[in-house]
Protein backbone atom coordinates (compact mmCIF):
# COMPACT_ATOMS: atom_id res chain seq x y z
CA UNK A 1 0.00 0.00 0.00
CA UNK A 2 1.25 3.43 -0.77
CA UNK A 3 2.79 5.28 1.90
CA UNK A 4 0.43 8.73 1.20
CA UNK A 5 -2.64 6.68 1.66
CA UNK A 6 -1.28 5.55 5.02
CA UNK A 7 -0.72 8.93 5.84
CA UNK A 8 -4.34 10.15 4.61
CA UNK A 9 -5.85 7.01 6.82
CA UNK A 10 -4.45 7.81 9.73
CA UNK A 11 -5.35 11.25 9.65
CA UNK A 12 -9.30 10.04 8.79
CA UNK A 13 -9.38 7.82 11.55
CA UNK A 14 -8.03 10.32 14.20
CA UNK A 15 -10.12 13.14 12.96
CA UNK A 16 -13.34 10.29 14.17
CA UNK A 17 -11.65 9.78 17.39
CA UNK A 18 -11.18 13.06 18.35
CA UNK A 19 -14.72 14.36 16.50
CA UNK A 20 -16.48 11.39 18.69
CA UNK A 21 -14.77 12.40 21.84
CA UNK A 22 -15.44 16.38 21.68
CA UNK A 23 -19.47 14.95 20.31
CA UNK A 24 -19.54 13.28 23.90
CA UNK A 25 -17.79 15.51 25.99
CA UNK A 26 -20.26 18.68 24.31
CA UNK A 27 -23.58 16.26 25.29
CA UNK A 28 -22.05 15.33 28.70
CA UNK A 29 -22.29 18.69 29.54
CA UNK A 30 -25.49 19.84 28.01
CA UNK A 31 -26.90 17.21 29.91
CA UNK A 32 -25.66 17.94 32.92
CA UNK A 33 -26.94 21.99 32.44
CA UNK A 34 -30.16 20.87 32.35
CA UNK A 35 -30.78 20.26 28.99
CA UNK A 36 -31.81 16.37 28.92
CA UNK A 37 -33.32 14.11 25.48
CA UNK A 38 -32.82 14.75 22.23
CA UNK A 39 -31.75 18.33 23.70
CA UNK A 40 -28.67 17.69 25.04
CA UNK A 41 -26.88 15.60 21.14
CA UNK A 42 -27.99 18.44 19.62
CA UNK A 43 -25.97 20.99 21.36
CA UNK A 44 -22.46 19.03 19.94
CA UNK A 45 -23.92 18.95 16.30
CA UNK A 46 -24.42 22.58 16.80
CA UNK A 47 -21.25 23.48 17.90
CA UNK A 48 -19.37 21.38 15.27
CA UNK A 49 -21.56 23.24 12.90
CA UNK A 50 -20.46 26.43 13.48
CA UNK A 51 -16.89 25.51 14.02
CA UNK A 52 -16.86 24.10 10.07
CA UNK A 53 -18.70 26.75 8.44
CA UNK A 54 -16.39 29.44 10.42
CA UNK A 55 -13.33 27.49 9.00
CA UNK A 56 -14.96 27.09 5.68
CA UNK A 57 -15.49 30.87 5.32
CA UNK A 58 -11.87 31.56 6.28
CA UNK A 59 -11.14 28.84 3.42
CA UNK A 60 -12.77 30.85 0.74
CA UNK A 61 -13.20 34.16 1.63
CA UNK A 62 -9.83 34.70 3.48
CA UNK A 63 -8.92 35.83 6.81
CA UNK A 64 -11.32 38.63 8.49
CA UNK A 65 -12.88 39.45 12.04
CA UNK A 66 -16.13 37.82 11.65
CA UNK A 67 -15.32 34.37 10.59
CA UNK A 68 -11.68 34.67 13.49
CA UNK A 69 -14.42 35.56 15.71
CA UNK A 70 -17.11 33.07 15.53
CA UNK A 71 -14.21 30.13 14.73
CA UNK A 72 -12.81 31.35 18.71
CA UNK A 73 -16.22 31.00 19.82
CA UNK A 74 -16.61 27.41 18.38
CA UNK A 75 -13.43 26.56 19.65
CA UNK A 76 -13.49 27.50 22.93
CA UNK A 77 -16.96 25.82 23.52
CA UNK A 78 -16.00 22.42 22.22
CA UNK A 79 -12.69 22.77 24.12
CA UNK A 80 -14.24 24.10 27.36
CA UNK A 81 -16.52 21.20 27.23
CA UNK A 82 -13.39 18.67 27.09
CA UNK A 83 -11.94 20.52 30.18
CA UNK A 84 -15.13 20.62 31.80
CA UNK A 85 -15.85 17.31 31.64
CA UNK A 86 -12.13 15.77 32.69
CA UNK A 87 -13.15 16.14 36.56
CA UNK A 88 -12.60 19.60 36.87
CA UNK A 89 -16.45 20.08 37.26
CA UNK A 90 -18.98 18.38 39.30
CA UNK A 91 -21.71 17.27 36.09
CA UNK A 92 -23.97 16.27 39.49
CA UNK A 93 -23.46 20.07 40.58
CA UNK A 94 -23.05 22.61 37.43
CA UNK A 95 -22.64 26.04 38.96
CA UNK A 96 -25.69 28.83 37.19
CA UNK A 97 -23.05 30.60 34.58
CA UNK A 98 -22.59 27.45 33.06
CA UNK A 99 -26.09 26.91 33.03
CA UNK A 100 -27.39 29.96 31.33
CA UNK A 101 -23.92 29.79 28.76
CA UNK A 102 -25.34 26.45 28.09
CA UNK A 103 -29.50 27.68 27.65
CA UNK A 104 -28.33 30.83 25.45
CA UNK A 105 -26.10 28.63 23.33
CA UNK A 106 -28.73 28.15 20.40
CA UNK A 107 -29.96 31.70 19.77
CA UNK A 108 -25.47 32.51 19.70
CA UNK A 109 -24.88 29.68 17.08
CA UNK A 110 -27.91 30.57 15.50
CA UNK A 111 -26.62 34.36 15.00
CA UNK A 112 -23.26 33.41 14.19
CA UNK A 113 -24.36 30.84 11.34
CA UNK A 114 -26.84 33.77 10.13
CA UNK A 115 -23.81 36.39 10.07
CA UNK A 116 -21.42 33.84 8.44
CA UNK A 117 -24.52 32.75 5.52
CA UNK A 118 -25.29 35.76 4.63
CA UNK A 119 -22.82 38.36 5.15
CA UNK A 120 -20.69 39.74 2.49
CA UNK A 121 -16.99 38.83 2.15
CA UNK A 122 -16.19 43.06 2.23
CA UNK A 123 -13.28 42.89 -0.54
CA UNK A 124 -12.17 46.94 -1.26
CA UNK A 125 -13.68 48.34 -4.63
CA UNK A 126 -11.66 48.47 -7.37
CA UNK A 127 -9.70 52.21 -8.03
CA UNK A 128 -11.14 54.61 -10.15
CA UNK A 129 -9.16 54.48 -13.35
CA UNK A 130 -7.25 56.90 -14.03
CA UNK A 131 -7.74 58.91 -17.19
CA UNK A 132 -5.17 59.87 -19.62
CA UNK A 133 -4.18 63.56 -20.46
CA UNK A 134 -3.39 63.69 -24.20
CA UNK A 135 -0.52 66.01 -24.60
CA UNK A 136 -1.25 69.92 -25.99
CA UNK A 137 0.10 70.59 -29.55
CA UNK A 138 2.76 72.65 -30.59
CA UNK A 139 2.33 74.92 -33.34
CA UNK A 140 4.60 74.38 -36.18
CA UNK A 141 7.33 76.52 -36.55
CA UNK A 142 6.79 79.16 -39.63
CA UNK A 143 9.13 78.69 -42.96
CA UNK A 144 11.89 80.80 -42.59
CA UNK A 145 12.81 81.63 -46.50
CA UNK A 146 9.77 81.96 -47.99
CA UNK A 147 9.44 82.09 -52.06
CA UNK A 148 9.29 85.65 -53.71
CA UNK A 149 6.44 86.87 -55.37
CA UNK A 150 6.78 88.53 -58.82
CA UNK A 151 4.13 91.78 -59.50
CA UNK A 152 3.43 92.53 -62.69
CA UNK A 153 4.65 96.33 -63.13
CA UNK A 154 4.11 99.08 -65.96
CA UNK A 155 6.36 99.41 -69.05
CA UNK A 156 8.21 102.08 -67.52
CA UNK A 157 8.86 99.95 -64.03
CA UNK A 158 11.59 97.89 -63.77
CA UNK A 159 10.33 94.38 -62.53
CA UNK A 160 11.06 94.55 -58.68
CA UNK A 161 10.30 91.39 -56.90
CA UNK A 162 7.55 91.64 -53.96
CA UNK A 163 8.74 90.11 -50.61
CA UNK A 164 5.82 89.14 -48.34
CA UNK A 165 6.19 90.98 -44.99
CA UNK A 166 7.62 88.29 -42.28
CA UNK A 167 4.50 86.14 -41.14
CA UNK A 168 3.69 86.61 -37.52
CA UNK A 169 4.72 83.41 -35.34
CA UNK A 170 1.16 81.38 -34.55
CA UNK A 171 0.64 81.69 -30.57
CA UNK A 172 2.42 78.53 -28.92
CA UNK A 173 -0.13 77.33 -25.81
CA UNK A 174 2.57 77.22 -22.73
CA UNK A 175 1.50 75.71 -19.56
CA UNK A 176 0.89 77.50 -16.92
CA UNK A 177 3.30 76.27 -14.57
CA UNK A 178 6.03 76.11 -16.65
CA UNK A 179 5.59 79.83 -17.26
CA UNK A 180 5.86 80.07 -13.46
CA UNK A 181 9.24 77.59 -13.78
CA UNK A 182 10.61 80.07 -16.15
CA UNK A 183 10.21 82.85 -13.66
CA UNK A 184 11.85 81.74 -11.07
CA UNK A 185 14.66 80.76 -13.62
CA UNK A 186 14.65 84.34 -14.75
CA UNK A 187 14.52 86.10 -11.52
CA UNK A 188 17.50 83.50 -9.99
CA UNK A 189 19.61 84.48 -13.34
CA UNK A 190 18.61 87.82 -13.02
CA UNK A 191 19.92 87.71 -8.89
CA UNK A 192 22.93 85.61 -9.86
CA UNK A 193 24.52 88.22 -12.75
CA UNK A 194 22.51 91.66 -12.12
CA UNK A 195 21.78 91.28 -15.99
CA UNK A 196 18.12 89.99 -17.61
CA UNK A 197 18.18 86.48 -18.75
CA UNK A 198 18.45 86.11 -22.53
CA UNK A 199 16.19 83.65 -25.01
CA UNK A 200 19.12 81.29 -25.44
CA UNK A 201 19.97 81.15 -21.96
CA UNK A 202 16.48 80.87 -20.91
CA UNK A 203 15.98 77.74 -23.43
CA UNK A 204 19.15 76.07 -22.09
CA UNK A 205 18.08 76.38 -18.82
CA UNK A 206 14.44 75.19 -19.72
CA UNK A 207 15.60 72.42 -21.94
CA UNK A 208 12.77 73.48 -24.72
CA UNK A 209 12.59 74.02 -28.33
CA UNK A 210 13.39 77.35 -29.21
CA UNK A 211 9.95 78.66 -30.44
CA UNK A 212 8.63 77.77 -27.40
CA UNK A 213 11.53 79.81 -25.42
CA UNK A 214 10.44 82.39 -27.59
CA UNK A 215 6.52 82.47 -26.34
CA UNK A 216 7.66 82.03 -22.82
CA UNK A 217 10.16 85.10 -23.15
CA UNK A 218 7.32 87.02 -24.34
CA UNK A 219 5.17 86.08 -21.19
CA UNK A 220 8.49 87.37 -18.98
CA UNK A 221 8.59 90.60 -21.24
Amino acid sequence: MPRSSLRVDAVLVQAVIAGALSFAHLHDLAAAAGQEGWKAWAYPISVDLLLVAAWRRLRTDGPSRLAWCWFLIALVASLGANVATAGLLDLGDVPAWLRILVAAWPALAFMGGTLLAHSSAGHAPDPDPVPEVEPEPVAAEPDPDPEPVLVAANDDTPTVPAVDPAPVPPAVPVPAALVDHARKVAADHEHRTGARIDIDTLRARLGVPPHLADAIAAQLA
